[in-house]
């Protein structure tokens, strides 16, 4: 069966699951990418999780610094994405795009790139400008001025390369035959002090911040339409 794109298969079905929780949508995730086949649309999934620390592939227990047991705790899940510890909760937009990239005719890499791309179009649309830090996947902004338009210093201060920069947006993914799932988040208005309780991403004092902590106040359901178009547009074949 061809899998050359055609109009029918790489159209993108956005999906808004609202606040789930993330257990069951990551197991929802891989069931779809088992079961689909080469003429299974692609979709995007948005929505939110209820609080709820996810640990990559990569991830090392001594980045989780604190979670108490009793009310302020938070389950730590370990999942088979890429990357480190994060931490997900309501009022952060979350998008997991389920798609089939050879259909779509890019790799991996490109496949970043885009995402990235597509959050800091989405940034713009707000108007906060956002980074990409090498090395570093995810998107960043200034912490002094996040609305300055300048690129960052390069290459940046290899002892500290996070000076001045707070993280708003995370990334983590899996491809398994060509299929993509996890995916990003972004922190809208939220409660960030979780990430007190880890080294994010598996770096130690990295300041992470949400769109209402730099000034924007805006709702998470906004945030996520622009998303939504953004990633559509950015990820198409």
């Amino acid at each position: 069966m061809s899998t050359e794109p055609t109009l029918s298969n790489t159209a993108t079905v956005v999906k808004d699951l609202g606040l789930v929780d993330y257990a069951a949508t990551f197991a929802a995730m891989q069931a779809f990418t088992e079961a689909r086949g080469p003429e299974t649309p692609d979709e995007l999934w948005l929505c939110q999780h209820p609080p709820v620390f996810t640990q990559g592939l990569a991830g090392k227990p001594e980045h989780v610094l604190l979670n108490p047991e009793g009310a302020g705790h938070i389950p730590v899940v370990q999942s088979n994405r890429g990357g480190q510890i994060t931490f997900h909760g309501p009022g952060q937009v979350v998008a997991y795009p389920l798609l089939d990239l050879r259909r779509r005719g890019y790799f991996v890499k490109e496949y970043v790139y885009r995402i990235e791309e597509a959050i800091v179009r989405t940034l713009m649309h707000f108007g906060v400008t956002g980074h990409r830090v090498g090395g570093a996947p995810g998107i960043y902004v200034r912490l002094a001025d996040p609305f300055a338009h300048g690129a960052l210093q390069t290459p940046a201060d290899p002892r500290d390369p996070f000076r001045g920069l707070g993280k708003v947006a995370a990334l983590g993914i899996k491809v398994t035959r060509h299929c993509t799932y996890h995916g990003l988040s972004l922190n809208v208005g939220m409660d960030l002090s979780p990430f007190q309780r880890i080294n994010p991403c598996g770096y130690a004092g990295l300041a992470t911040v949400d769109l209402a902590s730099l000034g924007v106040q805006v709702g998470a359901d906004e945030v996520a339409a622009v998303l939504a178009q953004q990633l559509v547009q950015r990820l198409a074949p």
